[in-house]
């Protein structure tokens, strides 16, 4: 006899499949379109411009030192693009009412369109990590800790487009976010440069900024060397999980943008 347990499962790992299927059926559109904006990026940032920039820190060229960052940066974009448009294209067409009306649980449905984000995101920054591999020497000091950097950021930001889904109630909304909130703070976040270049207030700013502790923890991981310490960027980042699985699974018990 099938246990509720089992049941949650099922559709949790339903649902899943229908994502992970979703990112490879249009994988022109997934997985392309980062590949080539990256690849301008190393060509751009790291082969032009690192060459009159020379090392942004002793003994690590310019490119080299951008290269943990642009897969940061590509993995957040593409794990928070890839649930906010498919949450917000099922709360359209009435998938997510027929979810929420049969014996699946919140839980299973926010997990579900997570994982969908986090393949994504770890799809993409396997092609962007081969892409450097063009313009860089690319080293992994802690392959474990890289790796577990990567799905920790992809699920905060899976999460994070989860939840501008579920207050969007436009294709207008869902773009505001990413344009006036994400793209500001990702290129702000050390992406480019080490904070010690600013000067000291920017420098207690810039430690106001969430992606700044994932670039560093991804740098850290791959190169050995971080703006902040390691323990930090990693606290900061499952502190946002936590928060935004919370968030996003009271919404959805309280039909928040569903069924106004």
């Amino acid at each position: 006899m099938e246990t509720p347990m089992n049941s949650q499962f099922i559709s949790m790992l339903t649902l899943v499949t229908k994502e992970v299927k979703r990112v490879l059926r249009i994988w022109v559109q997934t997985l392309i379109p980062p590949a080539i904006t990256m690849s301008l990026y190393f060509l751009i940032f790291g082969t032009l411009f690192g060459k009159r920039i020379g090392e942004m820190v002793p003994g690590i060229g310019y490119i080299e030192y951008i290269a943990p960052g642009l897969i940061m940066m590509s993995v957040i974009t593409n794990s928070y693009g890839n649930v906010v448009s498919s949450f917000f294209n099922a709360k359209i067409q009435g998938h997510i009412q027929e979810m929420l009306v049969a014996p699946m649980s919140e839980v299973s449905i926010v997990l579900g369109f997570v994982a969908g984000g986090m393949v994504r995101g770890l799809f993409v920054a396997s092609v962007v990590s081969l892409i450097s591999l063009f313009f860089t020497d690319l080293t992994v000091q802690h392959p474990v800790l890289t790796i577990l950097v990567i799905i920790m950021t992809a699920a905060v930001f899976s999460l994070a487009g989860l939840v501008n889904a579920i207050f969007a109630r436009t294709f207008d909304e869902i773009a505001i976010i990413p344009s006036f909130v994400l793209a500001p703070l990702t290129y702000l976040g050390g992406v480019f440069y080490t904070i010690s270049l600013l000067p000291d207030f920017w420098q207690i700013v810039s430690r106001f900024n969430p992606i700044l502790y994932m670039v560093n923890s991804m740098r850290y991981s791959m190169l050995g060397i971080s703006d902040i310490n390691i323990i930090d960027g990693l606290l900061m980042i499952t502190f946002f999980f936590f928060l935004l699985l919370s968030i996003a699974i009271l919404l959805l018990k309280k039909g928040v943008g569903i069924r106004d």
